[in-house]
Order: structure tokens, then sequence, then C-alpha cells
């Protein structure tokens, strides 16, 4: 099953209309506060990343790119991966980490 995720997110960060601004990422495996500053500092450390915010409880990683840049789904992907997560939906969205996290509090 691990497998399939993997390969599904994957292939979702091929597709052209994922090159975006911005990406939430549903991941799962992260419960506790050292999980999300892990995945927050090699997220961090992508040549093409901005901002990163991880909600725990939400299991959400926000991703906004550098001004006249675009992120690369599968190099988030392979980051969190990597890291011992696994990511079970990867979204391209226009809005900005801090509108996201606006939208997130507003779900509470």
């Amino acid at each position: 099953m691990k497998k399939f995720i993997i390969t599904l997110a994957l292939a979702i960060a091929a597709l052209p209309s994922l090159a975006a601004t911005s990406m939430k990422v549903t991941v799962n495996g992260m419960v506790c506060a050292f999980c999300a500053q892990g995945i927050e500092k090699r997220i961090a450390k992508m040549s093409a990343t901005q901002e990163v915010f991880v909600d725990l409880k939400k299991k959400t990683v926000l991703v906004q790119a550098k001004e006249g840049q675009t992120l690369d789904g599968k190099a988030i992907t392979a980051e969190i991966v990597d890291s011992g997560y696994d990511v079970v939906k990867l979204e391209a969205v226009q809005q900005s980490v801090a509108e996201l996290k606006s939208e997130l509090k507003a779900r509470k």
C-alpha cells in the first residue's frame, strides 16, 4: 500500500499543472513537533522554497516558492518520503503560506 501511495503521489507531482507558487501536502506519520520540525527544515533547504509551515494537527505541510520560481512536487514528495513519512495528497495552490495558514485556522 505504501508503494502505491508513493507511486500515486509521484505521478500526481509529475503533472504540469502542479508547477505552482505554493503547495499543500497532506502527510501521514507526523506525530510530534520533532517530526514537523524535521520536515520543515528539509523543505526549507530546497532552493525554490521561500516559506514552509507544518500544521501537525491537520497533518499538512504548506510550501511557498520564492518569487519567480516554481515548486517541484516530485522533489517535495521525495524529501518527505525520505524523512520517513507518507505523502497522501499533493495540491498545487495559488495562495501564499500566510493565506493558507489563515484558511487552516478558520477550519478549526
